[in-house]
């Protein structure tokens, strides 16, 4: 997958990255830009959850998605 296919695969998942977490500005989604780890962190920061925790999140939406980085 070449950067262009991530950035055009990310932008079809933003609206359900909002509808899951829904705390999540669109400056935050302009930081994240595809990037999971961003993701984490943000989620981390708003909801001020540990780490482990905004990861078991991001795994669980990947799973039912099927969103791949």
């Amino acid at each position: 997958m070449n950067k262009d296919e991530i950035g055009g695969n990310w932008k079809q998942f933003k609206g359900t990255v909002k509808e899951k977490w829904g705390k999540l500005t669109d400056d935050d989604m302009t930081v994240i830009e595809g990037k999971r780890d961003q993701l984490v962190g943000k989620i981390q920061e708003r909801y001020g959850y540990e780490k482990d925790k905004a990861e078991e999140e991001v795994v669980d939406w990947e799973t039912r998605n099927k969103y791949r980085w």
